[in-house]
């Protein structure tokens, strides 16, 4: 028949080693949860650069298409001119104000493209910044610290 102290000592002990097993498991969940945080914030740091880098490759893009459309339509212009040399009259006048009328819709054309553009890129960073805080929220759980008044209850109650 075991002693009636050494029960008492035994379920003290079992109730400290619980309780610092608690308190282990809690800071090493602190620790996972400060880590991955900064994962997640060098994740959306990056996830956003790269939106940034897509917004600048369009409009540099929509650049250059803008310049090879002007390009184009003074070639058109030149060409037209050096064909009608001699010629008066409002049919070459005409022709000119065509192209550069279509130049200008063109041009208008771009730029609300890139307005759009632009549009569509603020409304990925706010959805990929609000992305980022529901992951932080998941990661940032409260964490159950162990009580020390439960903790020495438990033992008071052990060795009872």
């Amino acid at each position: 028949m075991c002693h009636p102290l050494a029960v008492a000592a035994l379920g003290v002990a079992s109730a400290g080693a619980q309780y610092m097993g608690q308190r282990q498991q809690a800071r090493q969940q602190a620790r996972y949860q400060a880590q991955a945080s900064a994962a997640e914030r060098q994740r959306a740091i990056r996830e956003q650069q790269s939106i940034r880098m897509r917004q600048g490759q369009e409009r540099a893009a929509r650049g250059k298409e803008r310049q090879r459309i002007a390009v184009k339509a003074m070639e058109r212009g030149a060409t037209a001119r050096t064909a009608a040399e001699g010629i008066t009259g409002l049919s070459l006048e005409a022709y000119v104000d065509d192209l550069s009328r279509q130049e200008a819709q063109f041009a208008s054309s771009l730029q609300q493209q890139g307005e759009m553009s632009d549009l569509q890129t603020g409304l990925a960073l706010t959805d990929a910044g609000f992305g980022s805080q529901n992951r932080l929220i998941a990661i940032n759980r409260p964490i159950n610290a162990p009580s020390l008044g439960a903790g020495l209850a438990s033992m008071a109650s052990a060795g009872l």
